[in-house]
C-alpha cells in the first residue's frame, strides 16, 4: 500500500483499480449490508426488469473507490470525507471495473484533497462519476 501526506500530492496525480465484479462479491456485499435487493440477489426476478438479468448493488462499485483512496491516493491512513455520486449504468456480473480518483484541488491548511472520481466497466463505458473529498494522513 502507498502513503501520501498532502504536501507530496500534486493536483491532477491519478491512482486506479481494476476488479471483476462476481456473483461472490454481491452475495457478500448484500449479506454485509443487508441489502437484499431482489434486482441484486434473485435472477428469476431480474430477469423481468429491464435489465434482464442481475445488477451489481451501485455502492459496491463505489466501494472500489473508497479501496483507491484507502489503498493507493491518498493511501493507507487515510479518512474518507466525502462522496457525491451519479450512477450512470447498471454494472453486471462478469463486468471489469476500474475505479480511478484524480486531485482536482487540495487545502492544506485543512488537510484535505478533492479528487473527480470515475468507475469505468471494461468497455470503456463510465458506470459512475462524482467528487470526493479525502484526508491524507498526517506527516
Amino acid at each position: 500500500m502507498k502513503r501520501f501526506v498532502i504536501s507530496e500530492i500534486e493536483i491532477g496525480q491519478k491512482a486506479s483499480i481494476t476488479q471483476e465484479i462476481t456473483e461472490g462479491n454481491i452475495l457478500i456485499f448484500a449479506g454485509a449490508t443487508g441489502d437484499l435487493n431482489p434486482v441484486h440477489i434473485n435472477e428469476d426476478f431480474a430477469e423481468k426488469t429491464k435489465f434482464t438479468t442481475r445488477i451489481a448493488h451501485g455502492m459496491l462499485s463505489v466501494s472500489l473507490i473508497a479501496a483507491v483512496l484507502g489503498r493507493k491516493l491518498p493511501g493507507e491512513g487515510s479518512v474518507y470525507v466525502s462522496q457525491d455520486v451519479k450512477f450512470k449504468a447498471p454494472v453486471f456480473i462478469g463486468d471489469i471495473i476500474t475505479a480511478e480518483v484524480e486531485v482536482i484541488a487540495k487545502d492544506i491548511e485543512r488537510n484535505r484533497i478533492t479528487l473527480n472520481t470515475t468507475c469505468m466497466n471494461q468497455s470503456g463505458q463510465i458506470v459512475i462519476e462524482g467528487q470526493a473529498v479525502s484526508m491524507p494522513i498526517k506527516q
